[in-house]
This record gives C-alpha cells, structure tokens and sequence, in this order.
C-alpha cells in the first residue's frame, strides 16, 4: 500500500473515531441533560405552588377537622382554569400550543384534594413514590409511564411539602410528560449530527488537502529518484517539509558522488582509447625523427604530422573539459535574455574566414529578433558546434543555410549543409560521445565531442536537438528551445 494511502487512512481512521465518539456521547447526554433540566424546574415550581396553596390547604383542614365546610375553592378552580387556557409561544423556532404540567394536592394522609385531571381526586396516593418520601421529609420524585412499554410516554413528577405552622399538611406534584420536550430533544441532537457531519466533511477536506500535498511531495521526490537513477538530468525537488528536504539533499549528494565516480572511470576510459592513436602516430614520428640520414622533405613531413596530432589532442582535451563541465550541471548557472538570431550572426562570422576559405557560403534567414532564455556561453557553444560541423561536410563551394523561426512557445535553428549526408547505420549514433565520420576531403575525423556537447546544452535548456538528411541532399541538424 503506498504511504500517502497509509497516511490518508490512518488520519480519516482518527477522525472518524473521534467524530463518532464525541457524537454518541453527546447525542448521549442530551436526554439524560434535558431531563435534569426539566426536574430542577419542576423542584422549584413544586415549591412555589406548595407556597401559593398553603393558606387555601390549611383553611380547608381546619373546616375538614372543625366539621365546617369550605369557604371557597380558589385552588381547584385555579387548577381547572389552567387546564382550559390556551397558549401559542414559539420557543427557539418550536411552536408550544399546549400547557404540559400536570399538578395534584393530596392531604397529609396522601389523600388527592385537587388535580389537574378531575378523575384523580380523592384517590390515596400515598403510596406513590413522591409523596410518600415527601410525607418523610424525604426529596419525593417519581417517573411513571401513561403507556407501559412504549418509549417516550412517561411522565416525571415532583414533590414539595405544603407546611403550615410548622408541619406538613399536604403534598403538591407537579409533573411534567417526557413527550413536551421531546421536540427540543430531537431538534438538539439534528443540530449536534449536522454540526458532526459539518466536522466530519471539513476534517475530510483537510486531510484529502494535507495527503494532495504528501503525495506531491513524495512523488517529486520518486521522480528524482527514478531520474538519478536513469541518469536524467533534474533539479532536486524542493519541499517545505524538513524531513523531505533533508532526504531530497541526501540524495542529490549521492547522485553527485556516484555520478563522479562513474564519471571520472567512464572518461578515463574514453579518453585513454582516444589518445592512443595520436600518441602512437606522434611515437613512431619521433623514432623516424630520430635518424640521422632522414631527408628534409620527409623530416618536415614527420613535423607536420606531430603538430597536427599535438593539435588533436589539444581539440580533445579542450573539448572533453567543455563537455565534462556541461554534463556536471543540474540546472543553468546564468540565466539571461539571449538573442539567438544576433547569437547565430556572430557564429557565423566565426567561421568566415575558415568558409572563404573552401568557398562555402552561409546564409541566415528568419525573424530580425528571436528572444530565448538560457546561459550565452552555452547557446553559443551549441550554436557554433552545429555550424562547424555543417562546414566540415560541406563541398568545396557549396553553401550552409541557416533558417530561424519562432514557433509557440519554442524558438528553432536548422543548420542545413550540401554534404554527402549521414549513412543509416550513423543515424542513431551521431550524438554519441566520441563517434564521428570520415571528412568528405579526406581529413580524418573530428573528435566526436561537438554534437555530444550541443545535446548536452539542449537538454541543461529543456530543448533538443536532431540530426537528419535533407530530402534533396546533405544534412539538417535543428535545435529546438523553449522562449523564454
């Protein structure tokens, strides 16, 4: 399993548990909170209405002992009027259109005196938990459903003692049904359920945002790794993580010293195997050179030669130093504006006289003006590389054309020559370091570095480079670059 899946499972595995721990056990509460709520309530309306009815209770009593009876009835009218009021409240967007509480009076016996519900009056009650442990002195509570069995239709009551004179001559319940608050009770637990899916799909976002960014990130890193080992040229990954930072210099330092070493073995390699014809030739000229009775045309011959082999070696050596620094870098040094169209002009001045020479014209054709982005010193390397080689396999009064067109977003050179062109079989080998083509005037071979180097700066730019035949004769070499 890839680890941005890991670190994306893992991190939805903890918020989830966590979102659904913290639901349930709010969602939890709410009954039990609402309830509680509800029971202090009823505590202290118990002990108002035990207050209000206290001198109507003991009036009764003392017309009940004396054998009188009594002066009015404030309280069960009070009682039967509150049944019959009608109320319209919207309470937080819930409208209540009906009085819930539920209110009985009992005697000191238990007895009922008065009720909200006519049918409980002179019904003995003392039995029942709330007055009974109210008649002791004792907190009296009790939770009873109106349907046994079915959820949600209990009814909770309270109790206070009515106390007159010093002593206890009733009870007042008051009860309120589970039914009433029901509503606020689900709407709680609606709010608290969309607020978790809220949490829920914004943790979700975060972590899909967080694993996009690790994946990034990781995946940068992969493609530098893959790209070191392949043995492409990038630019490490930067990251703002320290941990991916660190591994992305670790591994551009282990890039760079096996890179070295392979480096340093792979071009003492090449190199020996390119030295050893000039240095044999220059061997054996020297041992000619050394006898004495060697006439001077053949000892000016045998000079000629040595120079001309010092000059290869010197070719090479320069060449391979050029193509070795360019192969090192990651990324371009110098980054500059740079003209290619003025870049190509002053090429070809370069080679003037070298062209007068064998009779070779250049032209340029193309924008006055074409802009690319890269290191001058590089581009004219690359630029001049292509030119010479062109003039290389040009006839003795043929012409080199130089074409220039600005494309979107890129900027092409073609360099086209009236050579013999470029057999089949060297096609696909012409880039190579170290390969090369005899000279159409028999001059030998170049050093097999300068197309090696101008792919080197092409690709150090993002461009590339190709080498083709013209369908109409000799060559054509283009090197594409991005605009800058």
């Amino acid at each position: 399993m890839r680890i941005s899946l890991q670190v994306a499972l893992g991190y939805f595995l903890i918020v989830g548990l966590a979102a659904w721990f913290i639901l349930n056990v709010f969602v939890a509460e709410i009954k039990p909170g609402v309830r509680e709520a509800m029971e202090d309530t009823l505590v202290d309306t118990a002990n108002l209405v035990a207050e209000l009815v206290a001198p109507d209770l003991a009036a009764a009593d003392e017309a009940r002992t004396g054998g009188k009876p009594p002066v009015n009835d404030r309280v069960g009218a009070a009682l039967a009027a509150y049944t019959r009021r009608t109320v319209t409240a919207g309470i937080w967007n819930i409208e209540k259109r009906s009085l819930d509480h539920r209110v009985y009076i009992t005697d000191a016996a238990g007895r009922v005196l008065y009720a909200t519900d006519p049918t409980l009056v002179e019904q003995d009650f003392s039995r029942w938990n709330d007055v009974y442990r109210t008649l002791r002195g004792d907190y009296g509570a009790r939770a009873t459903p109106t349907q046994p069995g079915v959820d949600g239709t209990s009814v909770m009551y309270v109790a206070a003692p009515v106390v007159w004179d010093g002593r206890t001559i009733g009870v007042v319940a008051v009860g309120k049904p589970s039914a009433s608050v029901a509503p606020f009770i689900a709407r709680s637990e609606a709010k608290i359920r969309d607020q978790g899916l809220l949490l829920l799909l914004v943790s979700g976002l975060i972590g899909a945002l967080f694993t996009w960014h690790l994946t990034r990130a990781i995946g940068r890193m992969s493609r530098y790794a893959r790209d070191v080992a392949d043995g492409r040229r990038s630019p490490p990954p930067r990251s703002s993580a320290r941990e991916l930072a660190d591994l992305a210099q670790a591994l551009t330092a282990m890039r760079e010293r096996l890179e070295g070493r392979r480096y340093v073995e792979r071009y003492v390699h090449t190199l020996t195997h390119e030295l050893k014809a000039p240095l044999a030739a220059i061997r054996g000229a020297a041992e000619l050179l050394a006898e004495e009775d060697m006439p001077a045309p053949e000892r000016r011959r045998f000079l000629a030669n040595i120079r001309g082999q010092e000059e290869r070696l010197r070719l090479v050596a320069q060449r391979l130093l050029n193509l070795a620094r360019v192969e090192q870098q990651e990324t371009l040094q110098e980054s500059a504006p740079v003209d290619l169209r003025r870049l190509a002009e002053e090429s070809v001045e370069a080679l003037a006289a070298g062209a007068r020479t064998r009779a070779v014209e250049i032209t340029i054709d193309g924008p006055a003006r074409l802009m690319v982005t890269g290191e001058p010193f590089l581009l004219r390397q690359a630029v001049g590389n292509l030119l010479e080689n062109a003039l290389a396999f040009s006839p003795t009064g043929g012409r080199i054309e130089l074409h220039l067109e600005n494309r979107p977003g890129r900027a092409t050179l073609r360099v086209r020559d009236q050579g013999p062109g470029v057999p089949d079989y060297a096609l696909g080998r012409v880039f190579e370091r170290f390969f090369s083509l005899p000279r159409p005037d028999g001059t030998g071979k170049s050093t097999g570095l300068g197309l090696s180097l101008v792919r080197e700066v092409a690709a150090l730019h993002g461009g590339e480079v190709r080498l083709t035949n013209h369908p109409a004769g000799g060559a054509i070499a283009v090197l594409e670059l991005p605009r800058g």
